[in-house]
């Protein structure tokens, strides 16, 4: 799942202690949580997959490597070491990857088939959500607290600072959410990557309504894209792509999208392997009083 953006860091460190251990198995609800602040980094059941586009800046369709890089989870604990900030988690993430799961990589660049989100001709419909007392505070500098919650009920996805969606009952429904992040959870449930070129800037709260068809093929697309193996007859029902009262609730946003190519960077894992080097790496313990 890539619901979180870093801007560009300065010159790479190593986390001062990090653990990376295989989660959980499910217990009937999924349950997903990353908290990066000025000391630590956690993050729970999360794929490789995931942790790489973290640690690239790249959306989840960016990264092609093998199925189990997608399916595979793991808890990821790591301390920063002094005067580091959360600009700078990203290269200690290529760091510490690279290092437990041996992993190899090269950079392509790849023409994309890619839906456009783009503005209706006769403008939005939606409203922005309500300034705030932090509404001045540049988003790169706060803490991140990510939570993804969700059973046969519906999914809640925390954004933290009040931002959320969620999806259950054939809609989805979003609190201060920029278009980007809007852009970013409709590419987990169609066909191709979702680019947002609406030139939208703000935080906005709005509802989506689906037909029962459309929502319940867009849930085993997210599925498949989680790396979820789904039945034969479960997979039939996402071809042809989504359907068309899909797009149409989009444009009662006064939103819609469009089917363009577009030239994007992609990383292609040439090797990683399952078992981490070692499971935990400590510093001198002079270094942690």
């Amino acid at each position: 799942m890539s619901v979180v953006a870093f801007c560009q860091a300065p010159p790479a460190k190593e986390f001062e202690v990090a653990s990376i251990r295989p989660s959980a198995p499910l217990s009937g609800r999924v349950n997903l949580h990353l908290q990066i602040d000025g000391a630590q980094v956690h993050g729970t059941w999360f794929s490789l997959k995931d942790y790489l586009t973290m640690a690239y800046r790249l959306k989840e369709y960016q990264i092609v490597g093998p199925p189990w890089i997608g399916s595979e989870r793991f808890d990821l604990a790591a301390k920063l070491p002094a005067g580091a900030g959360r600009e700078q988690v990203p290269e200690m993430l290529q760091a510490l990857l690279a290092d437990r799961f041996k992993v190899k990589l090269h950079h392509e660049t790849k023409e994309f088939p890619v839906y456009a989100l783009l503005v209706a001709k006769g403008g939005v419909k939606i409203k922005e959500s309500p300034a705030t007392a932090e509404g001045d505070i540049d988003p790169s500098k706060l803490p991140v607290n990510v939570n993804v919650s969700g059973g046969r009920e519906g999914t809640t996805v925390s954004l933290g600072k009040g931002s959320y969606f969620s999806m259950g009952n054939n809609r989805i429904q979003a609190h201060k959410l920029p278009m980007i992040g809007f852009a970013d959870m409709l590419a987990r449930f169609v066909d191709r990557p979702v680019v947002d070129m609406t030139d939208m800037k703000g935080l906005y709260d709005f509802t989506v309504e689906f037909s029962p068809e459309d929502f319940h093929a867009m849930m085993i697309r997210g599925a498949v894209t989680a790396g979820v193996i789904l039945p034969p007859e479960a997979l039939r029902l996402l071809e042809g792509g989504p359907g068309d009262s899909m797009f149409g609730a989009i444009e009662r946003l006064g939103l819609k999208v469009e089917r363009r190519k577009a030239p994007l960077p992609v990383i292609v894992i040439d090797d990683a392997s399952k078992t981490q080097r070692e499971l935990t790496t400590l510093v001198p313990v002079i270094n942690l009083r």
